[in-house]
C-alpha cells in the first residue's frame, strides 16, 4: 500500500482492492441473506438469485452459490415445509479481477472449527514479482491444520 498524504486516501495495489473487495462481497452473503427461508425446492433459485446479485458489483468474473438445506434444523410441515438460511448451508465462491490481477476466495462451513470460514484460495498478481526473476508470483493459500474436536466436558 502506498502511503497517502493527510487528507487524502491511500492508494491501494490492485492486489489489495481485490483481497478487500472478496471480504466485502463474502461478508454481505452472509449477513444478508441469513435467516431467509429455503427448502429443496428452492435452494437452488436463491442460489442464483445470490449469484446474480453478487455479479453485479465491480471485479466479479464469477460468483458461485451452493446451499445445502438439509444441513439445517427441523423442517416444518406443509406449507411450512422449509428451514432458515443458516451458515452451515452455505458454500460460496467469488472470483476477482482487475486488469491481469486475479483474486479467489471461499465461504465454507467448517465443522472441526464450528464456523464459517471466509479465506483467500489463490491469488495471481503479476505486479508482485517473485525473488528468482520477472515471473508472476502465484500463490495458492493453505488451510490452517485441522486440530480435533474437543468432546464438551460433563
Amino acid at each position: 500500500m502506498t502511503p497517502a498524504r493527510p487528507g487524502t486516501a491511500p492508494r491501494l495495489s490492485s492486489r489489495e482492492t481485490l483481497l478487500f473487495e472478496a471480504g466485502i462481497k463474502l461478508g454481505g452473503v452472509f449477513h444478508q441473506y441469513l435467516g431467509i427461508p429455503v427448502s429443496e425446492r428452492t435452494a437452488a433459485s436463491l442460489a442464483r438469485a445470490i449469484e446474480a446479485a453478487v455479479g453485479l458489483q465491480p471485479f466479479v468474473r464469477r460468483v458461485t452459490v451452493g446451499i445445502h438445506p438439509k444441513r439445517g434444523g427441523p423442517l416444518g410441515r406443509g406449507r411450512f415445509a422449509y428451514r432458515y438460511l443458516i451458515p452451515e448451508m452455505l458454500d460460496v465462491s467469488v472470483q476477482l479481477v482487475d486488469g491481469p490481477t486475479t483474486v479467489e476466495a471461499r465461504l465454507q462451513h467448517r465443522p472441526d472449527l464450528r464456523y464459517p470460514l471466509m479465506k483467500v484460495v489463490r491469488m495471481n498478481d503479476p505486479e508482485r514479482v517473485s525473488a528468482r526473476g520477472a515471473r508472476p508470483t502465484r500463490r495458492r493459500v493453505r488451510e490452517p491444520a485441522r486440530r480435533p474436536r474437543r468432546r464438551p466436558r460433563a
